[in-house]
């Protein structure tokens, strides 16, 4: 992996992300863990991802002309900043030695985490072109996306060690560190974004609204790309549910097979990023990406051992990065740039959306599906479109090279 190759600036957000991926790794572990010890109920801790989710959800689907008028880098910063204070909240209520607290502190945090987030991840989303040559995209996506998910595998392991030796306090004060350290890496990112004054008024922001969902559904590519991708979403929603009982029931396996399990496919992603280096960047890649991710998905309907399990989870991880870093960036280029941290919003949203989607599906009692039915059909929806895109990608291929023979004939 050749780092040389990239801007200071890109290192900067690089070095941020990862910091800030394992300081909230961290924190939502122990968030979990302190308000079941707090309160001994599983519906608190319900409530605790319901005040994440529904009120991220809601300022994704509107706050998306806001990120067309603001300094991205500037802004990414303080969000850092925000969430570094955010995480001492708990410490406080811990210091307090009121359980009232504590719990009120829980709930601000997630609460703020939720509506952070998104704005974050659009903001982050959209600066990369201004951080990359164009033909570095592919390769900074690629990047991006592996090692964070390379440290969603690895920060829970390093988490649950330091609970060996250290109690839930601690932890906090760890994550609210790393995000400071994360703030601090982006501050080595120079202004680039012209600062935009708007006026703003309920008029100006439903056209605004209005411009950019149109924007969005003006490019047919952008958005069969994002209906892709969230299918994706979709599948990783569902395996959220279903990898714990595939493993320990289906396959009468221990907890540290499904350990592996669920860390095969994060240590296929790394590799898949790798491989991505090595392969041409092009739309034939990208589908086969797509298509061979959702059959390691539809393979799990017919294994029948936990061996061949941690096979198809780490084929899968060593594909989807063919089509996840190639979308994302043909996403980036082809946007408006003027436009692009509004339509990164609601490419975002359409993915958050399907997560929870994919979730209530796997977990739906009405359906009557097996685990193994549930991988089947999740495999099956993101082979199909895929093996369709796939093919029409072959067909534009071998149309421009008999449009070029014809022109040399000529």
């Amino acid at each position: 992996m050749n780092l040389t190759k990239y801007t200071k600036s890109f290192k900067a957000l690089w070095v941020g992300e990862i910091i800030s991926e394992f300081g909230g790794a961290a924190g939502g572990i122990v968030n979990g863990l302190l308000l079941y010890e707090l309160t001994g109920s599983k519906e608190w801790m319900g409530a605790l991802w319901l005040v994440y989710f529904l009120p991220s959800l809601i300022l994704q689907g509107i706050s998306s002309p806001f990120l067309n008028h603001v300094v991205k880098e500037k802004m990414l910063k303080n969000i850092q900043l925000i969430r570094s204070v955010a995480y001492l909240l708990p410490i406080i209520g811990y210091l307090s030695g009121s359980d009232l607290v504590t719990i009120a502190g829980l709930v601000i945090l997630q609460c703020m985490l939720g509506l952070l987030q998104p704005i974050y991840a659009s903001l982050s989303f959209s600066l990369l072109p201004d951080l990359c040559e164009e033909k570095e995209l592919v390769s900074a996506n690629s990047l991006l996306d592996g090692t964070l998910r390379l440290m969603s595998f690895i920060s829970p392991g390093v988490t649950s060690l330091l609970l060996v030796v250290s109690p839930l306090h601690v932890i906090y004060g760890l994550s609210s560190s790393m995000f400071l350290l994360s703030y601090l890496s982006l501050s080595r990112i120079p202004q680039m974004s012209k600062t935009k004054v708007a006026t703003w008024s309920k008029k100006f922001w439903c056209n605004e609204m209005k411009a950019g969902y149109s924007t969005f559904f003006q490019f047919p590519q952008l958005f069969r790309l994002t209906l892709l991708s969230s299918t994706v979403q979709f599948a990783v929603g569902a395996t959220l549910v279903l990898n714990v009982p595939f493993i320990r029931e289906e396959l009468s396996g221990q907890p540290w097979e499904y350990a592996i399990f669920a860390g095969a496919f994060p240590v296929g992603y790394a590799l898949g990023m790798v491989l991505l280096t090595k392969l041409p960047k092009n739309a034939i890649t990208m589908y086969i990406g797509l298509v061979g991710g959702g059959f390691s998905f539809a393979l799990l309907y017919f294994v029948p051992s936990i061996p061949l399990a941690w096979g198809c989870e780490l084929i899968g991880g060593i594909l989807f990065p063919l089509f996840n870093a190639q979308s994302a960036a043909i996403f980036q280029h082809e946007a408006p740039r003027e436009r692009l941290s509004q339509l990164s919003s609601v490419r975002l949203l359409f993915l958050r959306i399907t997560m929870p989607l994919g979730i209530l599906f796997a977990s739906s009692p009405f359906l009557g599906i097996s685990t193994k039915v549930a991988y089947l059909f999740i495999g099956v929806t993101i082979v199909l479109p895929g093996l369709y895109f796939l093919t029409q990608s072959f067909v534009r291929k071998e149309s421009a090279v008999t449009n070029n023979s014809v022109r040399k004939s000529s």
